[in-house]
């Protein structure tokens, strides 16, 4: 098989695992099954307008029409989809390095893929490179290629939109665009909504996409916030569709304390329906005793904010998040939305008065988490979850409720992620350390 489907889409190194030969192939197969026309975004890295035109290419060949949106981020994609019903087509590695691509595909309206719907791709992809249903359109038939330049400010006065009115202009922001997509949209929205902006890593050249910045790594971030004296802080991964923040004092607030702080501020306005929030398997114990201290039902899915999405729509509820920083705020984005997480978070601080830093003190208590990667020859054959079912339920009795373990396989990679949470790191890498010996021996080096 050519490419698989992980978490999110398709990923590899560009020009090597993902050559413009496979993308091609890629834009001729979603074309035949999602229709068009197609829009297409990408984030900054250098081989994007290469792999851009190989999709386009091949999504053309089929005798569908193709927009280019440009420089877009992902959740960007997403909106001018949704108001297209339109599929698109986003050609980012999120938060890899610059020599790694992938395609994020959406259906008509700006949702995420079903797995029946990528299984369905997959099989359609190899239909592709073994050459059948070859009869492609010509002359007239073929697809049209075009540009819809208003489209990154449709999508930035939405976000702004999104305020209701209110404004953020008693509030100083540094952002850390990563040098991504949110370096094209970002400082100009927030600055739209008011704010004092203070920007880094906004000046893109291809190859320094998630360099040393962005969500990837806080360090300048961290310090600039406290050089400015700012309120707060945002760090934006290469295709924005995650955020991560910095209170005033420098401190990182992570995807479960947005979570939580979302959560319980939209329930003090009547805005959190059923009273329940959506997470995935990784997010920290103590976001969950948080939520159940405050009367707030947690549901919770795998990993991937897809499935976050889900969830979500098929609950009819508000709010969903995974810890890395992907929020779905249901009512305003059909996918998870740095940009938007970023201005719900600025507004609530807006509208409390109090340091962020306080606020997430007061949202929750993060137990101490201990991740472990155990790096296989190949992905494991069988249920990982059957195979360490002993040893992942010893270390759960040992814990009790004061803890928690999840091990699972990696999507993409021939992986298998330990993820400990215990009353102290200690204890959390000594169980971490036993679960991932056993991992090896069980499944092999």
């Amino acid at each position: 098989m050519p490419l698989e489907f992980g978490t999110d889409g398709v990923r590899g190194l560009a020009n090597a695992e993902l050559t413009p030969e496979l993308v091609l192939a890629l834009g001729r197969a979603a074309a035949r099954i999602l229709g068009g026309p197609f829009l297409v975004g990408r984030d900054t890295r250098l081989s994007g307008p290469m792999l851009q035109a190989a999709f386009s290419a091949g999504a053309a060949s089929e005798g569908v029409s193709v927009v280019d949106l440009g420089v877009l981020p992902t959740p960007g994609v997403a909106f001018v989809s949704a108001g297209w019903t339109a599929p698109g087509a986003v050609i980012s590695a999120s938060h890899n390095p610059f020599p790694d691509n992938g395609v994020k595909l959406f259906a008509a309206g700006g949702r995420k893929l079903t797995d029946a719907e990528e299984q369905t791709l997959e099989d359609e992809l190899r239909r592709v490179v073994a050459g059948e249903g070859d009869a492609r359109p010509t002359g007239a038939g073929v697809g049209r290629l075009e540009r819809d330049p208003a489209a990154r400010e449709a999508y930035a006065a939405h976000l702004v939109a999104s305020l209701e009115g209110r404004t953020l202009e008693d509030l100083t922001v540094v952002l850390d665009c990563g040098h991504g997509a949110a370096s094209v949209v970002a400082p100009q929205v927030v600055r739209m909504a008011g704010a004092t902006v203070h920007d880094l890593g906004v000046d893109p050249d291809g190859t320094n996409v998630n360099d040393g910045s962005g969500s990837t790594d806080l360090t300048a971030l961290r310090k600039a916030v406290i050089d400015h004296g700012a309120d707060a802080g945002l760090a934006f991964d290469g295709d924005a569709d995650r955020v991560l923040a910095v209170d005033g004092e420098g401190g990182v607030v992570d995807g479960d304390h947005l979570i939580a702080l979302c959560a319980l501020d939209l329930r003090e306005r009547g805005r959190l329906k059923d009273d329940t929030v959506v997470v995935t398997v990784m997010t920290n114990l103590g976001l969950r005793r948080a939520m159940d201290a405050a009367g707030i039902a947690v549901h919770e899915t795998p990993v991937g904010d897809r499935h976050v999405l889900a969830a979500l729509d098929a609950g009819g509820w508000s709010l969903g998040g995974e810890q890395s920083g992907h929020l779905i705020f249901r009512s305003l984005a059909t996918t998870g939305d740095g940009i938007l997480t970023g201005l719900q978070l600025l507004d609530l601080l807006a509208r409390r008065r109090k340091p962020l830093a306080e606020l997430g003190a007061a949202a929750m208590t993060r137990l101490p988490q201990v991740l472990r990667n155990v790096r296989l020859v190949a992905r494991p054959d069988g249920d990982v979850a059957e195979l360490l079912a002993p040893a992942v339920g010893a270390e759960q009795a040992r814990l009790g409720a004061d803890g928690r373990v999840l091990v699972r396989p990696s999507g993409t990679e021939a992986m298998v992620r330990v993820m400990v949470e215990a009353p102290t790191l200690d204890q959390a890498e000594d169980v971490a350390a036993r679960l991932a010996a056993e991992v090896t021996r069980v499944l092999g080096p």
